[in-house]
């Protein structure tokens, strides 16, 4: 009997990205095999982003591209899949008439019934109605031994400028015990990096009656057996307390990493986005940071061209970003999204001043990033080796603890052999912007037996198969 082949393309964030991989491993048990290549595969899912106005023409180009291969190439079933469907379903099945069926961002489960051709063409659900477990088939695609988990899904905020909430329901909060039982799963595969997201990960557990909270579930994955690093991302600034300070700062797993999407630091900005706090505030979260944890990595986003922002307002973010020296940072450009409190706000920013003040934050911070890894020359620390670099595969590359995966930067290895999936110590020699160049101090490892072949997101976010 001839394999059935599939091949998936995931676009958008890493909580995205867990969707797409448990969607393969449904697959996967369905009796499908995962090809690299769109031309030889049989069924091809895209799991969209609708989040704003560049990652919906990303996703809509991709189905324009791939729809092409119902001619060119084997393929007989065109699936989208994800927020962007979930949030337009009826416009994108009358503009594409050569997908054949269309599920939204909760319905990963439904993928099986779906490739049995067991289902109608536009099966959009409740965005509620799906929470993953440990459960559910998933194979990881992250490369290095490193994998993301999902705490929670959905978001109860109700900042002015975001449509998750209508995407992606209100937060639903999994048990600690499904959460412990993942990630020991996970880590006795192999994976050695656990990085916890959600939507808004500080909320973790508000939903539930039976005590969950993210310090009680943080203590308990610290515990598990062969993990290295526990990473934290999305937590927003009005809510870190001492007791979580204090796990970030003194276990030894659980990295010193602040992920925190504070958005903006003028007063006026923060009310109109909705954001429950002002400036003052942000300011003493990052002093406070900055004094019990001295040694700590902050990472932040913010939004430039908020309707409402002058000039004023964008100049007291930048000097609040020379204050705050951020690790590393990223800004996006206000995207007006119907359906959202902004969208109805006026004093709209031209779209050539926001791209201009998106270009000046990422000045400053680059010239702070690059002064950050100057510091780091001459010093030693444990890199996880991810596997052989975009840049020249004759060129190993991978992280340090203050380096998440895909978002912050890497580090470049020379010297000795290294292996995808292992940590080795690595005495930093030369830096970039955002990168560094490192020698492999030793031999020694962790997790010396390279891991297992597994489909990896490339920087297409096509799901390939690569070699350890």
């Amino acid at each position: 009997m001839p394999e059935r082949t599939i091949h998936f393309v995931s676009l958008g964030c890493p909580k995205n990205r867990v969707d797409s991989e448990v969607m393969l491993g449904v697959a996967m048990r369905a009796g499908y095999v995962h090809v690299n290549e769109a031309n030889r595969a049989e069924v091809i899912v895209i799991n969209t982003c609708g989040f704003i106005d560049s990652a919906k023409k990303e996703s809509v180009d991709t189905i324009l591209e791939l729809a092409q291969q119902k001619q060119s190439g084997k393929c007989c079933k065109l699936i989208v899949t994800g927020c962007l469907s979930q949030r337009h379903p009826e416009e994108l099945a009358d503009g594409f008439p050569e997908v054949d069926y269309f599920l939204g961002s909760s319905d990963a489960p439904k993928l099986e019934r779906v490739l049995k051709g067991d289902a109608q063409r536009i099966w959009v659900g409740n965005p509620a109605d799906w929470l993953m477990s440990a459960t559910d088939p998933r194979v990881v695609s992250t490369r290095g031994a490193s994998a993301y988990v999902k705490l929670a899904e959905g978001c109860n905020r109700k900042c002015s400028f975001c449509s998750i909430p209508s995407l992606r329901g209100l937060q639903r909060s999994r048990s600690i015990e499904d959460v412990v039982r993942e990630v020991e799963e996970l880590c006795g595969s192999g994976v050695l990096e656990i990085n916890l997201i959600s939507q808004d990960t500080v909320a973790y557990g508000r939903d539930r009656t039976d005590g969950a909270t993210l310090v009680g579930v943080v203590r308990r994955l610290a515990e598990v057996k062969g993990l290295q690093w526990l990473r934290l991302h999305y937590l927003y600034p009005e809510t870190l307390n001492d007791e979580l300070i204090d796990v970030l700062g003194n276990h030894g797993k659980v990295l010193p990493y602040i992920d925190m999407p504070l958005q903006h630091v003028a007063d006026g900005i923060l009310k109109r986005m909705h954001r429950g706090h002002g400036g003052r505030r942000i300011v003493q979260v990052v002093e406070r940071l900055k004094q019990k944890l001295p040694q700590a990595t902050l990472r932040t986003t913010f939004i430039v061209g908020h309707p409402g922002e002058t000039e004023g307002e964008f100049h007291e973010l930048c000097e609040f970003l020379k204050f705050a020296q951020f690790n590393h940072m990223g800004v996006f450009r206000y995207s007006d999204e119907p359906g959202t409190p902004s969208y109805s706000q006026d004093g709209k920013v031209p779209q050539k001043t926001a791209e201009a003040r998106a270009r000046k934050l990422m000045s400053l911070q680059r010239r702070v990033s690059k002064q950050k890894n100057r510091e780091l020359i001459g010093k030693s620390r444990l890199v996880l080796v991810e596997g052989p670099s975009d840049e020249s595969e004759w060129v190993m590359e991978g992280r340090h603890w203050g380096q998440a995966p895909e978002i912050d930067g890497k580090v470049f290895l020379s010297g000795s052999e290294a292996f995808p999936g292992t940590m080795r110590n690595v005495t930093f020699t030369d830096c970039r912007d955002y990168d560094l160049v490192g020698t492999l101090d030793d031999d020694e490892q962790v997790n010396p037996v390279a891991t297992k072949p597994a489909p990896s997101i490339v920087p297409r976010r096509r799901l390939n198969v690569v070699s350890p």
